[in-house]
């Protein structure tokens, strides 16, 4: 055989490879995750317990917004759970902008935003934890989102300091996911439509029993579909779920089987305090790279101006493609030097 037919097979074989490689992978393997760098994010507005700062608890990846820091597409936005409002940053954690929340007409007094995702073209949604209410609305920096203007009850019932932890959105058929944090824990999907003055429509519906997890806690949750290397797998239906009480984030599918795991045990620990850094968000982009954010310390002895984390992580997503046409070249390659090695 020679080189150009030799050329001609590998390519042939992975094409058909690649078809079947793409069609089993099942997971974006959190084991093989690293921690790529950890962020200090500004202090801006909101207080609690004296110390100033937002206390990060939901990210949002916008794939379609331009870093004027770095002049390529992709920025973050996060939110903290005093509610004052949305601040956007660089997947380095430099603020770019920010954005007043006007809690006018939502019926919330403790403004508790636990959730947040992006929709694409500027438009997020931000979730309340207590009431289990969704807000949608278009950023636009230094202003203010008036958010009684476009929102939806997912309840329809004030489930306390135990509600919404996260919601994702899935571009593929605009539905989305929700987490309720405990007492009892519950994951939730489906359709909202937004309209003022919480005139929307939910059909949100118990997905699968978020037990089967063995998550101590519900903390955020993020859909797969996103992931490029993903698309047109079983994968891409996958689901990161986070949970600070059991320090772990972990990839289940839409039965609740857990696919792989991440320990989060290990990150943003003060040996001199005792204390952690809560991490309470997970976002990805669509290299398959995940954004977390956690809390600033706030146990006792943590410093006055201790401020909330972005960690990024990564490892390499491999493209079916790309494994399979590996693999159907290596055989080839061995089944020639066979056939030489019998002459």
């Amino acid at each position: 055989m020679t080189l150009r037919h030799l050329c001609a097979a590998v390519l042939a074989a992975g094409s058909v490879a690649a078809h079947a490689a793409a069609a089993i992978t099942p997971s974006i393997h959190l084991g093989n995750y690293r921690v790529a760098g950890t962020y200090s994010l500004d202090i801006l507005n909101g207080t609690r317990g004296g110390i100033s700062g937002l206390e990060a608890s939901a990210v949002a990846y916008a794939g379609d917004r331009l870093d004027p820091t770095t002049h390529t597409l992709g920025t973050l936005f996060f939110v903290g759970d005093e509610g004052t409002g949305v601040v956007e940053v660089s997947r380095t954690g430099q603020t770019l902008g920010y954005m007043n929340f006007d809690w006018t007409g939502t019926g919330s007094t403790k403004h508790d935003t636990e959730a947040l995702t992006y929709l694409g073209n500027g438009t997020l949604v931000v979730g309340e934890e207590r009431l289990f209410d969704a807000y949608r609305f278009d950023y636009v920096a230094n202003g203010t989102a008036t958010l009684a203007n476009a929102s939806v009850s997912i309840s329809d019932a004030n489930v306390g300091n135990h509600g919404m932890e996260g919601l994702s959105y899935d571009p593929r058929d605009g539905s989305f996911v929700a987490i309720k944090q405990d007492s009892p824990e519950d994951m939730l999907a489906g359709t909202l439509s937004f309209a003022a003055a919480l005139g929307g429509t939910s059909t949100m519906s118990h997905l699968f029993d978020p037990t089967l997890m063995g998550l101590a806690t519900l903390s955020d949750v993020q859909t797969l579909a996103p992931v490029t290397a993903l698309a047109g797998t079983d994968a891409a239906d996958n689901l990161l779920v986070l949970s600070l009480g059991s320090r772990t984030l972990v990839e289940v599918n839409r039965s609740g089987d857990v696919l792989s795991s991440f320990d989060l045990s290990s990150l943003l620990n003060n040996t001199a305090t005792g204390d952690f850094n809560a991490i309470e968000g997970v976002s990805v982009d669509a290299s398959g790279t995940l954004y977390l954010v956690a809390e600033q310390l706030q146990g006792a002895g943590a410093p006055l101006d201790a401020k909330s984390q972005l960690i990024v992580l990564t490892a390499p997503v491999p493209e079916p493609e790309t494994y399979a046409m590996m693999l159907a070249g290596l055989g080839l390659v061995g089944a020639v030097a066979r056939r030489r090695s019998r002459r």
